[in-house]
């Protein structure tokens, strides 16, 4: 059985939910492309998904939009250190997300680094 777009998304946001980051690691290919606010990016899921494992963070999803293998999601993202209010965009092909392109402030996660 094949996973539609919205399917695959949700499947890996409920894997990165519950920390299980072998069951978020199956939805990503080896070539996924990450791009966040200021144009950083992560050429890889492991990169990715470690940085994402230290955040430990819980998507509280507003809304979901799909446009064919295209999924948006809007959502606050809850760390221990702040929540902030962000908006990714999935690109899925083959049943895997092939690319998160991400907007957000960034200043939330930089004021709490600070604080530390």
């Amino acid at each position: 059985m094949v996973l539609s777009a919205r399917e695959v998304v949700m499947s890996y946001i409920k894997a990165m939910d519950n920390r299980d980051y072998a069951a978020a690691r199956k939805c990503l290919p080896d070539t996924l492309l990450v791009k966040g606010p200021a144009g950083e990016a992560f050429r890889g899921p492991d990169e990715f998904l470690k940085m994402m494992e230290n955040q430990r963070g819980k998507y509280d999803i507003k809304k979901i939009f799909v446009d064919g293998n295209d999924v948006c999601l809007l959502y606050d993202f809850a760390t221990q250190a702040v929540t902030t209010f962000f908006c990714s965009w999935y690109q899925v092909k083959d049943g895997k997300i092939t690319s998160i392109q991400t907007v957000f402030d960034p200043r939330a996660f930089a004021a709490a680094q600070e604080k530390r």
